[in-house]
């Protein structure tokens, strides 16, 4: 996997935690240094761990799987970015009646909201991992590359949302969306035309 393709796919699996760290940002009226710090640390390390996971997972059936694996990376790569475009074209549920302002999905910021959304925005990342057991990549490579990203992006999103919103929410899911799924048909191509 070329370097170029490794960034792409680290920001399209990043996409989710830079909506929610541009939905938190939206959310601060104080102490922006301090959240942005404690979401893209979080956000980077399990956008760095999961992927490893998946690794993991994925190199334990690598042999059974070789003759069809670009088949599965094809898949899982196209299923997780169509889930994201998907994701960002539906409405959002509507916002919670006794807090207007608040972006359902991010109202709190405690240690276990930190944690969940850490998790929750990290599924996709186990996912794209286990295709990693099927290409040619430095899986710690990849990983410290996917980690950096997210917490590059997931920094400054809360700063921007802080000052301009979550206007670039749903460009953001969709970008990232296309990308898994032109990073998918790249290694479907590579290996049927080889």
């Amino acid at each position: 996997m070329s370097p170029w393709t490794l960034f792409l796919l680290a920001l399209g699996v990043s996409a989710d935690a830079f909506a929610v760290a541009l939905g938190k940002g939206l959310q601060l009226r104080a102490h922006v240094l301090r959240t942005a710090l404690v979401f893209a640390t979080a956000f980077g390390l399990a956008q760095a761990i999961m992927p490893l996971l998946g690794w993991l997972l994925g190199s334990t059936f690598a042999e059974a799987i070789a003759p069809f694996d670009h088949w599965i990376s094809f898949g899982l790569l196209v299923l997780v970015g169509g889930k994201m475009i998907w994701e960002a074209v539906t409405p959002d549920a509507p916002a919670d009646p006794e807090h207007p302002d608040h972006v359902h999905d991010t109202e709190a910021f405690s240690a276990r909201e930190v944690l969940l959304l850490s998790i929750a925005t990290s599924i996709d990342a186990l996912t794209v991992g286990v295709s990693f057991a099927f290409l040619d990549v430095n899986v710690w490579i990849a990983v410290g590359a996917i980690g950096l990203v997210t917490f590059a992006l997931s920094f400054v999103a809360v700063f921007v949302g802080f000052r301009i919103g979550t206007r670039f929410r749903r460009p953001a899911e969709i970008v990232g969306g296309l990308v898994l799924i032109g990073i998918g048909t790249q290694i479907l191509l590579e290996h049927l035309l080889a």
